[in-house]
């Protein structure tokens, strides 16, 4: 009887120890892959926003204001050229090790990015359409194209810069994606872009 109470001791501490075990073994798991750092790191690279749109400028040496001078000039010297170009346009974080941190709590994961900007702005110029009105004087001049290519490239990716829409949106998917990757932990999972509050995912 001795021996059996002693061998049911045994078992039950084998038992408790292997229990014990595989819950500090899953805990430690689950600890490694709240913060893994460079998995999250990579989704918020990887979670661009695309856009595409079409670029115009007109550039003239008419004023258009009816004058004498102006109606002559468009007569034999007007030099009018449009340029529409398609562009592509990429927003989201350029993340390194210092700006970037993932700080896991007991109920609650913070991800901390840096603020959303352009990443990449190309014009497709094998898609440019170009137009041109010219005086009885005026010949067609390849650096002028050239020209109002550049100075399109300089305005239109300005303007794309400071499209705060466009930044938001590359915010929100940023946060679907980090939220789809902590659904199944159950947790508080909070981002923030840069000075801004931490915002709560929904992890529906």
């Amino acid at each position: 009887m001795k021996k059996l109470i002693i061998w049911l001791v045994l078992v039950f501490t084998l038992v408790l120890v292997f229990w014990l075990g595989q819950r500090s073994g899953a805990r430690i798991v689950n600890d490694k892959t709240l913060a893994n750092s460079l998995i999250v790191r990579q989704i918020a690279e990887l979670a661009s926003l695309e856009v595409q749109g079409t670029a115009t400028i007109k550039r003239s040496n008419l004023a258009n204001d009816g004058s004498w001078t102006d109606n002559m000039r468009k007569m034999f010297a007007e030099n009018t050229i449009w340029v529409t170009v398609p562009y592509t346009a990429k927003f989201g974080v350029n993340v390194d090790e210092k700006n970037f941190t993932v700080a896991v709590g007991e109920k609650e994961v913070l991800v901390a990015l840096p603020a959303t900007q352009l990443l990449s702005y190309e014009l497709r110029l094998d898609q440019m359409e170009t137009a041109n009105k010219k005086g009885w004087f005026m010949f067609s001049d390849d650096e002028t194209y050239t020209d109002v290519q550049k100075k399109l490239y300089t305005t239109s990716r300005q303007e794309i810069e400071q499209n705060s829409a466009y930044r938001e949106q590359s915010k929100e998917k940023i946060r679907k994606i980090i939220a789809q990757y902590y659904a199944p932990f159950n947790l508080t999972i909070k981002v923030k872009f840069g000075d801004e509050a931490p915002q709560a995912l929904p992890l529906n």
